[in-house]
């Protein structure tokens, strides 16, 4: 297992390339990035800056503010800070059996909906724009459509 300065080091490093990805100005003197970033983040400006100088990890609280804000996944900062590993928060689905011969191994745009959360008042444009991108990026052949039924009642 690393040690807990570089595990810090490595956190922090991708840490501010995503701020730099997402706009936050960290390189400049008075950028005003780290006070962005927090206020966007509702964090407290001193957890940035003590991540940014590598004098410690952010609290549960923090890493959730930041995901949000640098658009990653709680999971992936957890993970990517040493805090948990990825058998300590499997994905949805990781560790079952690979579908018979012939399925694709993949959730119907429903079953996605369902996970997400989709309200049932939006259930079924979600799952019509979700056909409809699978079928136009070749995901899925124009006729055919993946198992199941979606909320419009057509096999999806």
């Amino acid at each position: 297992m690393a040690n807990r300065g570089t595990e810090i080091e490595r956190f922090a490093s991708w840490v501010e390339d995503l701020m730099r990805e997402r706009g936050y100005d960290i390189d400049s003197p008075r950028g005003g990035g780290r006070t962005r970033l927090a206020e966007d983040a509702g964090v407290h400006r001193a957890a940035v800056t003590r991540l940014l100088q590598r004098q410690s990890m952010p609290d549960l609280e923090t890493m959730r503010g930041l995901a949000r804000v640098l658009g990653v996944g709680l999971r992936d900062m957890l993970i990517r800070s040493g805090r948990a590993s990825e058998s300590e928060l499997p994905l949805p689905g990781a560790g079952r059996e690979e579908p018979a011969a012939g399925g694709r191994g993949r959730v119907t745009p429903e079953e996605a909906a369902a996970l997400l959360g989709i309200p049932g008042s939006h259930r079924r444009q979600f799952v019509e724009m979700t056909e409809m991108i699978l079928t136009v990026s070749g995901a899925v052949e124009g006729g055919q459509r993946r198992r199941g039924t979606g909320a419009s009642g057509r096999s999806v």
